[in-house]
């Protein structure tokens, strides 16, 4: 069974970009350095030859998981997400019950998380314990420091400043 992973734009954008790459790029290069090493001999005891034919499989696995990953992805279309309740691709402003700080998040799919940019996880701890949640509402949240609490203060789309 196969599972649906939902992006935006940019994020499908890169990773078709990732995948386009390791396809044009990577692969030929490690069937060069195949084809090099087997050129020097004795294939038995060419170590050079074993490390190569170890980084084709390994770059075989990448491109099968991301191709797997793109036939599996839906884009999201910004203009249905309901802002009513905290979704992906949200902006969600939140504030820490333990130390009052508040903090404004966007939940993305696991491969575009980026928490120098605002961007965490649906599967994230935190991006869990949030979904579902409308303003006003508080989240208990297991996370590897300890149990937090937040508050939902705003939510909002993605590209739009809260």
């Amino acid at each position: 069974m196969s599972n649906i992973t939902y992006f935006t734009e940019e994020g499908l954008r890169k990773l078709q970009e990732q995948l386009h790459l390791l396809k044009t790029v990577e692969r030929p290069g490690i069937s060069r350095q195949i084809a090099e090493a087997r050129d020097k001999g004795d294939l038995s005891e060419n170590a050079e030859y074993d490390a190569a034919k170890d980084a084709q499989g390994l770059l075989e696995l990448k491109i099968s998981k991301l191709e797997d990953l793109v036939a599996n992805s839906r884009l999201i279309d910004e203009s249905k997400i309901d802002t009513s309740k905290v979704s992906v691709l949200c902006k969600v402003r939140i504030r820490n019950m333990n130390n009052k700080q508040e903090m404004s998040y966007i939940l993305v799919a696991e491969s575009e998380a980026d928490l120098k940019s605002g961007k965490i996880s649906v599967g994230s701890p935190i991006g869990k314990g949030l979904l579902g949640k409308k303003v006003g509402e508080f989240a208990d949240i297991t996370t590897p420091a300890g149990m937090l609490k937040f508050e939902v203060l705003e939510i909002g789309l993605a590209n739009v400043p809260l």
